[in-house]
């Protein structure tokens, strides 16, 4: 079961469609309401200081995330990332989907601007959470959310959005093609697929990214999706250095990689 491009689940329905089968509706203790959004304003939602690498058994993965989230109150800092609101900023809003969205930042903003959003993430705790965050940051959500808790090692959208939006989906659980294809099969004909991903030569040195076979650069995704075919426009694939600060207070320059295209045609 998946949504259609104007079926959205309600705003605070968490919900895994699976042979697991569970469901949960409102709202979950993870995260003390008042804190969820008390971050650093200037540090994105996501991957700043990298996670470590999951285990290699697609099986485990999801445990290995439920046991990360779990062990903090806050991972991210509940903002969006920085190249998704360069991208989108202005664009009408639509149906779109948020493949690993961890805790909702991104997510959150897209429905503030006007955005229906599907947000998938693999992890049920991150899922909860940022249900919770939803509930608790008092925004002014123009679009609705739903919470989707789904393994892309075997799960594919049935609907096809407006924009697809892959941050940061580096896994050695998954390979980066996998994902990275199946973000772009759920592009509608006239929708904008946006990828965004650590550059493997520009990683923060505290961080724990160092799986070659995980990171890729803006090269490698125009090869693998055929992106400067006659199916895409290809409107941006370039290399963004910015500051960031790291979990002790260092200081560090990282690039992300940022490809966004216009599918043309199935």
């Amino acid at each position: 079961m998946g949504i259609t491009a104007h079926q959205v689940l309600p705003v605070y329905h968490l919900t895994r469609i699976d042979s697991c089968t569970l469901l949960v509706w409102g709202i979950a203790k993870g995260v003390i309401a008042g804190q969820a959004w008390a971050m650093n304003p200037d540090t994105t939602h996501h991957h700043e200081e990298p996670a470590p690498f999951e285990t290699t058994d697609p099986v485990h993965a999801a445990r290995m995330w439920d046991e990360m989230y779990s062990a903090s109150g806050r991972r991210w800092s509940g903002n969006a990332n920085p190249q998704l609101v360069a991208e989108i900023s202005g664009k009408p809003g639509g149906n779109a989907l948020d493949l690993g969205c961890g805790e909702g930042g991104d997510a959150l903003w897209l429905a503030s601007q006007g955005w229906n959003v599907c947000a998938v993430d693999v992890s049920a705790v991150a899922l909860a959470r940022a249900a919770e965050h939803q509930a608790s940051a008092g925004q002014d959500l123009h679009g609705q959310i739903s919470w989707e808790l789904r393994d892309l090692n075997d799960w594919k959208p049935s609907a096809e959005f407006d924009l697809v939006s892959a941050q940061f989906l580096h896994s050695t659980a998954l390979p980066w093609q996998q994902a990275l294809a199946t973000a772009a099969g759920a592009v509608r004909t006239g929708g904008m697929l946006l990828i965004v991903g650590h550059h493997p030569d520009h990683l923060p040195p505290w961080g724990a990214h160092r799986v070659a076979h995980a990171l890729f650069t803006a090269a490698d995704v125009v090869a693998e999706l055929e992106l400067d075919g006659h199916r895409w426009r290809l409107d941006v694939s370039e290399d963004r250095r910015r500051p960031i600060a790291g979990p002790d207070g260092q200081e560090a320059v990282v690039a992300d990689v940022v490809l966004s295209a216009l599918r043309l045609q199935a």
